[in-house]
């Protein structure tokens, strides 16, 4: 990411919701053995497990803080972003209360996602609070992009134009923060204009991203970055059963052999967060063909036939996302047969699932 960007810019390795299901504190081990400088997180409570760890890289908290984590975002070191003026008060008693430097924060404007950060008519008040804040200082300020991945989006143009007016506003406040970040995944691979000198990459690092779109359909080209995703998840068959044609399967009999199957069970299901849309949809790699899933998939347990692979047997390893040789099941398809994106997938496996990091 960072030989995508140029020496230029700083990254910003997003490892939020469990690193995107992968595993936050692994995860930032091997960013930061990589280089990372920055890692964002979305809470406060995702931050501190990292410092426990030994991670020492700056954490920036993308989603500000509760009252009253004021005093350990200052004692552990984790930048807040910020826009409300409690946030400010709050955070300049902390540091006063603590004796600890100045703490640097990044201030979040409101260009149009309507979820988070200071709208322009807020903005002078809010950069008159950080101006006479004893104990804070302005080092980011950031927005975020709602369409990102859409090439043409109008709203897009607008969002850009009015992040560029609050930079001008905070600039004239007397302000000059030396970090300036708009891009996530969408904009790092679509939009270099917008780069500034921060970006801020979450699911590119796990090798994935929208699709990116003109006038509503697929662009012509791809991302420019090459993308390899970094999760495959395995199970096993537990179970391998014969029935005749025209028995009915799983909860509901939403699916009946049309004739003599062998059907294998696997111990995965959607409290795993493997999902129901799957049910008589998706499909899983057993060896070196597809299994296709049959009936729903109940909470604990799936069924895949396995008529056509007369070797299959308890034991055998199954992917449920991944590669195998010229075989593929990834996120994106299991989210397209989902009705969903490849971010819910990856965050919705469960703690339950093991996860094995691997070198």
């Amino acid at each position: 990411m960072q030989n995508h960007v140029g020496p230029r810019v700083q990254v910003c390795a997003v490892i939020k919701a469990d690193a995107y299901g992968h595993g936050a504190t692994p995860c930032a081990v091997a960013l930061e053995s990589a280089g990372a400088k920055w890692l964002g997180v979305t809470t406060t409570d995702e931050g501190m497990p990292l410092r426990s760890a030994g991670i020492s890289s700056r954490i920036l908290l993308m989603t500000g803080f509760w009252r009253g984590e004021e005093e350990e975002v200052v004692r552990q070191n984790l930048t807040a972003t910020v826009w409300e003026p409690w946030h400010l008060e709050l955070l300049n008693r902390a540091a006063q209360r603590t004796d600890a430097p100045p703490q640097p924060v990044h201030l979040k404007i409101d260009s149009g996602m309507g979820r988070l950060g200071v709208t322009l008519e807020e903005l002078p008040g809010i950069c008159e609070l950080i101006r006479r804040s004893s104990h804070l200082v302005l080092e980011g300020i950031s927005t975020h992009l709602a369409s990102s991945e859409v090439l043409d989006a109008s709203q897009t143009e607008k969002q850009i134009a009015d992040f560029e007016c609050a930079l001008r506003v905070v600039k004239n406040a007397g302000l000059n923060p030396s970090l300036v970040h708009v891009d996530n995944t969408g904009g790092i691979l679509a939009r270099p204009g917008t780069w500034k000198n921060m970006v801020r990459p979450g699911i590119a690092l796990y090798g994935y991203a929208l699709r990116q779109s003109r006038a509503g359909k697929p662009a012509t080209s791809g991302p420019a970055l090459p993308l390899r995703p970094a999760l495959a998840w395995r199970s096993r068959i537990i179970s391998v059963r014969e029935f005749p044609e025209g028995r009915p399967l799983g909860y509901n009999a939403t699916y009946t052999t049309t004739r003599p199957s062998r059907i294998a069970v696997l111990p995965v299901g959607y409290a795993d967060g493997y999902r129901r849309g799957l049910s008589n949809r998706g499909r899983v790699i057993v060896g070196n063909s597809y299994a296709p899933i049959v009936g729903a998939i109940s909470m604990d347990l799936t069924l895949i036939d396995v008529t056509h692979l007369p070797s299959a047997e308890v034991g055998d390893d199954v992917l449920l996302i991944g590669t195998s040789g010229f075989l593929k099941v990834d996120a994106v398809e299991v989210a397209d047969h989902c009705g969903t994106v490849p971010y819910e997938i990856l965050c919705g496996i469960s703690k339950r699932v093991p996860r094995i990091h691997l070198p």
